[in-house]
């Protein structure tokens, strides 16, 4: 009975851990969320400064680019941290190109997250695009998660459950929905990303909290990361009590996304974000813009006054995007040549202090 139970204990240890991937030696220290603070097993301050590496959102393949732009990100740009978004319909082999019900897209997330790993860089793994609970025909940027959303959750979050260097991003960029929706979910008719043409639908979107509760569901313990209202530009619902519940994980960090076309001026930005960083843990996971004069009345220099200001206030960040076509781009082309009015500026801020501002 004894070597039945052994062999017994040994094929559940090995069919378990096929699913999960094997943390690397090397690999960045897990990360949790104490108060405001973000700290890593040691109890260390953590900042976290990296980039967006878009493309498995619009392609099950990254144009080919992908992985090359991992390695660039972490061996050029010297990031700790890299956003990678992604799509449900493609993780299960939905769209329209997959052949092979998603393997290959699944092998390339496992690829990306081990290069990774492997050279203590973490990863937000960002449910990007959804589709308004219609599998493969509805595929894009949309205003709240879906049944789907819930879905993809239940399946991704044990592939990576407390992977060190992995964090979840719930949901890109809520927006025009109530905050009790934004939390609880309820009907809504979306309104589609305006940069791209799309028939809003009517359908029963998912709250953030639901969301939250079926990644913790799976065992994962891992840091979420949840943004607001407005594009994740918004935190005053959650400061006036929608935050969401985590009792049985390692935190949840809120995501605010800034660029200059809001209008409002860095100083506007700044005060909203230290009423926010005072009570919330932070992240500035998208921002982007050319330096010189902004589209605010009167002009500043927007790009370099936020980089200014993520530094003097020790905000974590990823800058959007490495990628030629995805704008407002860092970088020209696939030599990963920074651009001259935005990229030079970031990598300069990821290898040395952001440029005074002029």
């Amino acid at each position: 009975m004894k070597i039945a139970a052994a062999i017994f204990a040994l094929v559940t240890l090995l069919t378990g851990c096929a699913s999960l991937p094997t943390p690397k030696p090397n690999a960045p220290l897990p990360l949790k969320v104490v108060g405001t603070k973000i700290l890593n097993s040691q109890g260390k301050l953590v900042l976290l400064r990296g980039v967006n590496t878009a493309s498995l959102e619009w392609t099950s393949d990254g144009q080919g680019h992908i992985l090359n732009t991992i390695s660039n990100a972490i061996q050029d740009w010297h990031v700790n941290i890299i956003r990678l978004p992604l799509s449900q319909d493609r993780w299960f082999g939905k769209a329209p190109e997959q052949k092979d019900g998603g393997v290959a897209y699944r092998q390339l997330v496992r690829q990306i997250v081990d290069t990774c790993a492997t050279n203590k860089c973490y990863i937000i793994l960002d449910l990007h695009w959804s589709d308004c609970n219609e599998w493969g025909g509805n595929i894009g940027q949309h205003s709240m998660p879906d049944q789907n959303s819930v879905a993809f959750w239940k399946d991704f979050a044990p592939v990576y459950a407390n992977h060190p260097a992995v964090l979840f991003d719930l949901y890109n960029e809520p927006h025009d929905v109530s905050w009790e929706v934004w939390l609880h979910g309820g009907r809504i008719t979306d309104k589609p990303n305006g940069r791209r043409a799309g028939t809003p639908r009517t359908f029963e979107a998912v709250g953030m909290q639901e969301l939250l509760d079926t990644v913790r569901a799976t065992g994962a313990k891992n840091v979420v990361i949840a943004g607001g209202l407005d594009w994740a530009y918004d935190f005053s619902g959650i400061l006036a009590g929608h935050q969401l519940a985590d009792p049985h994980g390692h935190g949840v960090i809120y995501a605010n996304h800034c660029y200059d076309n809001k209008h409002d001026s860095v100083a506007t930005w700044i005060a909203s974000m230290e009423r926010a960083s005072a009570k919330l843990p932070v992240i500035v996971s998208e921002f982007g813009g050319n330096s010189g004069p902004s589209r605010v009345v009167p002009a500043d220099n927007w790009l370099l006054s936020v980089l200014q200001a993520l530094h003097d206030h020790q905000w974590s960040w990823t800058a959007w995007d490495l990628h030629p076509a995805a704008g407002p781009t860092l970088i020209s082309d696939w030599n990963y040549t920074p651009t001259a009015r935005f990229g030079v500026y970031v990598k300069q801020a990821l290898t040395d202090t952001p440029p005074a501002v002029r």
